[in-house]
């Protein structure tokens, strides 16, 4: 791929042809162009941003609360190849796939009259929409490093646009033409990203420097309302300024307010240019009130009661980046491969964000005001996707931060009564089925980041567990709790009632299944902290997915036999109108098919063997699964057999590498003896992570497809969640160093490592000790110490991690049922 860090593209429709062009650009064009000067200019965010990975390219600090990025045409923000930037907006998720999200508080520098008849006719609120007076640019001589953005307005007469982030204060510097007497910028309170509905707004002009004001939104695939309150201060008097709404502008007024019935808000601030061309804002929000946004300007914004200004903020936040990308050295590979790596860990590191003020006030889910005193509280969960990958990557590499998000979860339940399934700002939005924050606190628990709130965290889980949250709670928790503990499996219902977009019964076969594996995942907990009669309990629970198993459930495409199937309330099997139920069909699982879901069994793979036929059986429909004759042979092959497009969810036989449901099922070939496979699938997978902007697989969200394909890269990931087990696989880089805090360094080195090379496990050395397992504890991983592969290009069959004692023991197997 052509070096994106530093190539850059102008806008439409100039772009599209270029954009075309350079994606078809051989990788060798890219090395001799790449910078190595720092790691924060390594990361290039423009990946992501085409083809729905759903990332943004602006500038954020590390888990920050705030972002300054461009607003386009798509619900997530700005898309490569977006005619015209809308504005920049101060709030955005990276990667996640819900519509209604981020893009509050919209600015733009502009030129041109603000007076009827005018450029901005005052006369009308129209001219201040910002579809209407969005302006075309180019990326040609800009930027898009971690903390910092750059692009140039092609419109009104060429302006340079900046912006670089602080955890709770964001900076924009604009630049206008040396021939333009008067810059004007608009703030728009009434529009966001679009289809994210702005149910109220008000701004007030403050003296000759600030603007302040409240934005109300509904968030979130038709989540809930909460506000926004916002400061911008900028770094030089304004000379005029006035207010939008519906009367029109009104010039030299101070304050508007407005309803999503009255669509267009905002006030323009306008700017001399004589005495200089730049003006700087800067910004703070808070999801507490007006003083926590001053407060959070500040801390963060200002430095004995001045602003900071740009390049200082800059500057900073970039040495922010350099110490956290810092925490993963790699030796080799090519610019883009570099490229590729830092960009994936600087999305790991965006989420969860900071979510209490500088003053350690925060909004609880039961909309009180607490305060966290000497730790993070953060927000914005997508625990669905973030419990496979990025929570345990957090956890090693995070760890202080991995203790304030479990910190945080236990404040949450026991603010909202019940634990959240998907936690946006300071509300539950119920999106995505299934139990994922049972295995994701359960993996902090298993990482050492719950030291002294064990018990805390146990009491939550076990409500979670065992119960269901009464009708009064916003909260769904586990929706098909009734069902599942009296009959062992959640029925499939979709006229079952919903608090979300999303509830259990809706997917009642992929829900099961999730509840089957949470259920192991807590019985580990629950032994070790000495609920005996609880563990039992819940391992036997483990086995409940086997309820769902039809054994003489055929599919004449593949002449396999034995799938998962939902069952209705009354336990019989669901059948379809056509009186054949597919294991290809959309009935019965979550953003996948039962081909998709029989995999997830990580608790008990044996007894999934034995389901499928035995270990040579299950070999063969993993074979079938990934197409492993095609992408043995060619891993390029990944693009045309596996699942392609972001939403492609249903009517599947094959492997997605853009969801999170199969994510783990790569690793189920080295539980069986073949391990050499785990490692071809994933060389596969890697060609769909590349330097471009579609250069992630699917929605990235919050962090975790690139968390994965981290993972995929260092040597280890993680198995079952709560286990500790991390399989062993080949590193993509001859030397990795990991910084696990408190001076404990992981080194993995594997000499003839070379990134896209066929290789295969002839053997493992932990601090010099062979390893003939699969896997190693993460305790030994987190210790630090160095973990030496031997490599081949050649498997062999009878070779290292070959035996069936070689796996991991199941840690629920089927006896306990």
């Amino acid at each position: 791929m052509p070096n994106l860090s530093r190539l850059h593209f102008p806008s439409r429709p100039l772009a599209t042809f270029v954009a075309a062009l350079v994606l078809t650009l051989p990788a060798s064009m890219t090395a001799a162009t790449q910078s190595r000067t720092s790691l924060a200019a390594t990361v290039n965010t423009l990946i992501g941003t085409q083809d729905e990975g759903n990332t943004f390219p602006g500038a954020s600090a590390p888990f920050g609360m705030i972002q300054a990025s461009p607003i386009g045409s798509h619900y997530a923000g700005w898309r490569y190849g977006d005619e015209k930037i809308l504005g920049i907006g101060h709030s955005f998720l990276s990667g996640a796939g819900c519509w209604e999200q981020g893009g509050q508080v919209s600015v733009l520098p502009v030129t041109g009259s603000i007076a009827p008849g005018g450029s901005f006719d005052t006369k009308t609120s129209k001219a201040f929409d910002q579809k209407t007076y969005g302006a075309r640019y180019t990326l040609e001589g800009g930027a898009h490093e971690a903390g910092y953005f750059k692009a140039r307005l092609t419109d009104y007469g060429g302006i340079d646009v900046e912006t670089t982030a602080m955890p709770r204060a964001s900076a924009e510097r604009y630049t206008w033409a040396a021939n333009v007497d008067t810059g004007h910028v608009l703030v728009n309170v009434s529009q966001a990203n679009a289809k994210h509905r702005v149910i109220g707004s008000e701004v007030r002009v403050v003296g000759d420097h600030a603007v302040e004001g409240k934005i109300t939104t509904v968030s979130f695939c038709g989540g809930h309302q909460y506000s926004t309150w916002f400061r911008i201060e900028f770094d030089r008097p304004f000379t005029a300024f006035g207010v939008w709404g519906q009367a029109g502008g009104t010039p030299g007024a101070r304050y508007s307010m407005e309803s999503e019935y009255e669509p267009l808000n905002g006030a323009w601030l306008s700017f001399g240019l004589k005495g200089g061309r730049s003006v700087t804002a800067t910004t703070a929000i808070s999801h507490v009130d007006i003083e926590g946004a001053r407060n959070n300007l500040r801390a963060e914004g200002m430095q004995g009661g001045k602003l900071i200004g740009f390049d200082a903020m800059r500057a900073s936040v970039q040495r922010d980046w350099e110490k956290e990308l810092a925490k993963v050295k790699i030796d080799g590979g090519s610019a883009d491969d570099r490229s590729v790596f830092y960009t994936a860990l600087y999305h790991t590191f965006l989420q969860p964000m900071t979510g209490n003020d500088a003053d350690g006030r925060y909004r609880g889910y039961d909309d009180k005001i607490h305060r966290a005193d000497g730790w993070t509280y953060y927000e914005y969960f997508s625990l669905w996707d973030t419990y496979r990958a990025q929570n345990q990557l957090l956890a090693l590499l995070q760890p202080q931060r991995a203790r304030d998000i479990g910190r945080t979860l236990i404040a949450i339940d026991a603010q909202n009564g019940w634990l959240p399934k998907w936690g946006y700002a300071d509300f539950d939005t119920n999106t995505m089925t299934g139990d994922p924050v049972t295995p994701f606190l359960v993996d902090l628990w298993r990482y050492g980041a719950l030291k002294g709130m064990e018990n805390e965290a146990w009491t939550a889980l076990r409500k979670n567990a065992w119960g269901v949250p009464p009708l009064s709670s916003r909260s769904e928790g586990r929706a098909g709790n009734v069902n599942y503990l009296a009959h062992g499996f959640v029925m499939f219902d979709r006229t079952f009632p919903a608090k979300g977009m999303d509830v259990d019964p809706g997917n009642g076969g992929s829900a099961t299944f999730e509840y089957a594996a949470a259920d192991c995942s807590l019985a580990q907990m629950a032994q070790a902290l000495g609920h005996g009669d609880d563990a039992k309990a819940l391992q036997s629970r483990a086995g409940n997915w086997r309820n769902l198993w039809d054994a003489k459930l055929s599919e004449p495409e593949s002449a396999f036999v034995g799938f998962p199937r939902p069952k209705l309330e009354g336990g019989d099997w669901f059948t379809p109108p056509s009186g054949q139920y597919s294991p290809r069909s959309h009935y019965g699982f979550h953003e996948g098919t039962a081909w998709q879901y029989q995999w997830m069994v990580p608790q008990d793979v044996p007894a999934l063997a034995a389901a499928m036929g035995g270990r040579e059986q299950m070999g063969k429909r993993l074979d079938a699964f990934f197409a492993w004759d095609a992408i043995g042979a060619d891993p390029q092959a990944a693009r045309k057999t596996w699942v392609g497009g972001a939403y492609d969810y249903y009517g599947q036989y094959r492997f997605n590498p853009n969801n999170e449901p199969t994510m783990l099922v790569p690793s189920l070939y080295s539980l069986i003896g073949q391990p050499w496979k785990t490692a071809g699938v994933l060389r596969a997978a890697q060609t769909l992570f590349t330097n471009a902007p579609n250069g992630v697989t699917g929605n990235d969200d919050l962090g975790t497809m690139s968390a994965w394909y981290l993972f995929s890269t260092l040597g280890f990931s993680p198995l079952m969640s709560g286990t500790g087990e991390m399989l062993l696989l080949p590193p993509r880089y001859p030397r990795i160093t990991l910084d696990l805090g408190e001076g404990r360094m992981l080194r993995v080195e594997a000499p003839t490592a070379k990134p896209g090379a066929a290789s295969a496990v002839s053997s493992v050395k932990f601090d010099g000790k062979p390893v003939s397992n699969v896997w190693l504890d993460v305790d030994a991983l987190r210790r630090g110490g160095t973990l030496q592969y031997t490599l081949s290009d050649t498997p062999d069959p009878n070779g290292w991690g070959t035996r069936v004692q070689d796996a991991p023991a199941p840690a629920c197997p089927a006896t306990t049922h």
